[in-house]
């Protein structure tokens, strides 16, 4: 099982992370300070470590200079709130896989995360997932099917990255809503029925399944 170490000193994120990663299927354990983090990965063989930049005590940069120095081959995604041009720039020269600012959509976060899991070994480019014929590229944010480009609006992108990280698993219209519009469950809300009938409609196949009373699936095979 794919495992990532979570490093952040806030309870909240680091809860929010877990659940999300534990339900894409990854195996999630979690430190709250730099040191912390440093010695779990030296005790452990992770595939991702997560790294905030803002840490008690040893702060994430200089995590992330020992992470690279302990072992060259961990890769190391920085979710951060503080991230001006010459942080975001500093943190990948020195070795992060990637760079995303708090706050993030979670549906983005795990398109990126399972994409540089894919590059890791082996598979999609960097970036780029490729699943049921639909290519997602997260970093230049454009979808093809079977070589065709489709447009599709920022909303429709991350519904889509979102139902793509939950690869056969059933996604409710409370998490959409949550995850990709950061709104409250509203019963009375039809966006996410909206959206997908356009993704529907843009894809021109039968790739997400509603599945009744429950939500919907992206299925790839």
């Amino acid at each position: 099982m794919t495992r990532i170490l979570v490093v952040d000193d806030e309870p909240g994120i680091v809860r929010f992370l877990t659940r999300a990663f534990m339900a894409a299927g990854y195996d999630v354990e979690s430190a709250s300070t730099g040191l912390d983090g440093l010695r779990r990965a030296g005790e452990q063989r992770f595939d991702l470590v997560t790294l905030d930049l803002l840490l008690p005590g040893l702060g994430g940069m200089a995590v992330l200079g020992a992470l690279m120095e302990q072992d060259p081959s961990n890769r190391v995604f920085v979710l951060s709130a503080a991230g001006g041009v010459s942080e975001r720039v500093r943190c990948l020269e020195n070795g992060a896989v990637d760079f995303l600012l708090k706050p993030f959509a979670m549906a983005e976060l795990l398109a990126r995360v399972r994409s540089r899991l894919q590059s890791a070994q082996g598979g999609s480019a960097p970036g780029a997932i490729d699943v049921g014929g639909v290519r997602l590229d997260s970093v230049r944010r454009t979808v093809t099917v079977d070589g065709r480009t489709v447009e599709l609006s920022s909303r429709e992108f991350l519904v889509l990255a979102h139902l793509i990280a939950r690869d056969g698993k059933v996604c409710s219209r409370q998490e959409l809503l949550s995850e990709v519009w950061g709104l409250a469950f509203d019963p009375g809300s039809n966006v996410v029925d909206v959206c997908v009938a356009r993704l529907r409609a843009k894809l021109a196949g039968s790739l997400i399944e509603t599945v009744r009373n429950a939500g919907y699936a992206f299925v790839s095979a």
